[in-house]
Parts: structure tokens; sequence; C-alpha cells
């Protein structure tokens, strides 16, 4: 039996970023209804419905910016407050990166990356050739690359501190046994 999360454990964005998704999955099934004639059989019908919902939630991303985060931020009881602070870090350097990923790369990176679709579901969800779809993905993985290097490597040195103490100490111990004081 599926147990869901109850509304009380959730912020005020989750809530709202809940119904604004229903609204979409509701709104992709009457598109779908309304169009069930132009079902030509060509691709699978769950392939043609996740097309509708994804040209469903596109139009909608064009009209209201921002639309909020991809991912939903569901943290694992079983990690310490720690942990999940770091996953939050983690997840915030990733959304915000893809978010910022012009909307032809996104779009692939996020069928293919987060939601698991083939190539070949994302070709035609996309209606695409399935060259352009894994350009598109190589393409996308480069510039999220870059954009969480250009993010991160100014924290290296705090994230990643050198070992100057234990420098220290090995330095002393040879200039102790070289006769060096």
């Amino acid at each position: 039996m599926l147990q869901h999360a109850s509304c009380d454990s959730l912020t005020d964005e989750e809530i709202v970023d809940r119904v604004r998704a229903g609204d979409r999955a509701q709104q992709a099934y009457v598109d779908a209804f309304a169009h069930l004639g132009d079902f030509a059989g060509r691709a699978r019908f769950s392939t043609w419905l996740t097309r509708i919902a994804v040209h469903e939630a596109l139009a909608r991303k064009r009209r209201q910016r921002p639309e909020g985060e991809l991912m939903t931020n569901l943290p694992d009881p079983n990690r310490s407050p720690e942990q999940r602070t770091q996953d939050a870090e983690t997840q915030k350097l990733l959304v915000t990166a893809i978010d910022e990923l012009p909307e032809h790369f996104r779009t692939v990176f996020v069928l293919r990356a987060v939601q698991g679709l083939s190539v070949e579901e994302t070709a035609e969800t996309l209606d695409l050739n399935t060259e352009t779809v894994k350009t598109r993905l190589h393409r996308a993985r480069g510039l999220l690359q870059k954009a969480i290097i250009a993010r991160t490597e100014p924290a290296l040195a705090r994230a990643l501190p050198f070992p100057d103490t234990r420098c220290d100490r090995v330095v002393a111990a040879v200039l102790h046994r070289i006769g060096v004081q």
C-alpha cells in the first residue's frame, strides 16, 4: 500500500509545487482526451501521452517563469542532519545548473537523466531524431559540468584545506633527523 506524506510535513512551497504538478497532469489528460482522434499509433500510447505532458509543461514554463525546482527534496530519514544538509546543497547546485541550461538541452537532459527515458523514447516524445537527442544530451552534460565547476571551484580551498599541521610535523621531524633545529 502506498503511503503519502501528510500535508502537515510539507512546506508551503512543496504544497504549491504538488498542486501545480497536479494541474499540469490534469491538463495533459484533458488535452489527450480532446485529441484522442489524432493518435495515429506511430508511437506507443504512453509516449504520445508523455509528449502531450511535456508540451503542456513547456508551454506553462514559457507563460510563467520561474516554474520552480525540477526535483522535489525528499530527505532520507536514515541520513544524518549533516548528510541531509549536504544533499540539499548538492540538489540546489544541480537544480540551479539544470534550470540555467538552454531549454532544448534542459528538456532532453531531464527526460533522459532525471526521468530515465531511453534515447528512442526521448526522441519520440520530443519529435526529434535519436542523433539529435544524443548530441543535445552530450552538450547538456558538458554545460552542466562547466557550470558546476564554475560554482564549486572557488570553494575547493575551503572544502579541501591543505593539511598544514600534519605537514609541519613531517617537516619538523625531517629537520630534526638531519640535525637542523
